[in-house]
């Protein structure tokens, strides 16, 4: 009975993409036609899995318009080859010119690193946020609200995956043959809808710490204005 229900709920999916081909060819006759003759995006978009974060939706871009890569808490790990492999292909194929590193307030990765609970492989992915955390001990040290150090390390993990993209092979080489490439750090807003610009924009090696330092001094004080409050 299960089953069944499983593939009656599948069968609905196949019905909705039906329909929706539909309504897009009835707008645009074309539409499908140009998305398959080319794709040439102008941003590489890496996110977090959340299903609540729809890449291309978020900044009313359509399909084929963002190139995207999401993992688990939008994590950018030098020994990923899957994620340097998009950023490689995004770059040196794709000709982009800007790459987006987008996290989100309430996400579960950051949850769970901080709960430090047993989730079997995920916790030795979710690892390198534990490491971000403990690298700003001192500071968690003075938070008590558990939400507010949430989404405290949420901000502090997107500027250190924007660190770890600019220093990717693809990125390095790219700057040192003198493309003009960005690397920005962003954050979205599930409860109403809004993406936030950290002030996290990277766009030379010489760039990466003093522009990656500010951004957490900016978290820093963010907090110390809330306690002032």
């Amino acid at each position: 009975m299960n089953q069944g229900r499983r593939m009656g709920e599948l069968k609905k999916l196949l019905n909705n993409n039906r329909e929706w081909s539909e309504q897009v060819t009835r707008e645009q006759a074309d539409f499908f036609t140009k998305l398959a003759n080319q794709q040439k995006p102008k941003y590489l978009w890496i996110g977090c899995s959340d299903s609540r974060v729809p890449a291309n939706e978020l900044v009313g871009l359509q399909p084929g318009e963002v190139f995207v890569h999401r993992n688990v808490a939008n994590l950018v790990i030098h020994t990923d080859f899957n994620c340097l492999s998009v950023i490689q292909y995004a770059v040196e194929v794709l000709n982009i010119r800007d790459i987006i590193v987008c996290g989100h307030y309430g996400c579960g990765g950051v949850h769970e690193a901080i709960e430090n609970s047993s989730q079997g492989l995920v916790n030795n992915w979710l690892r390198h946020l534990r490491d971000i955390k403990f690298s700003h001990e001192n500071y968690f040290n003075t938070i008590d609200d558990p939400e507010l150090v949430n989404d405290r390390l949420c901000e502090l993990n997107i500027i250190r995956q924007v660190k770890n993209v600019c220093r990717t092979t693809t990125v390095e080489v790219a700057w040192d043959e003198g493309k003009e490439l960005t690397v920005h750090g962003w954050i979205y807003n599930i409860s109403n809808g809004l993406l936030q610009d950290l002030d996290v924009s990277v766009n030379s090696p010489d760039s990466i710490k003093p522009v990656t330092d500010r951004a957490v001094r900016q978290v820093y004080a963010r907090t110390e204005k809330i306690h002032d409050s």
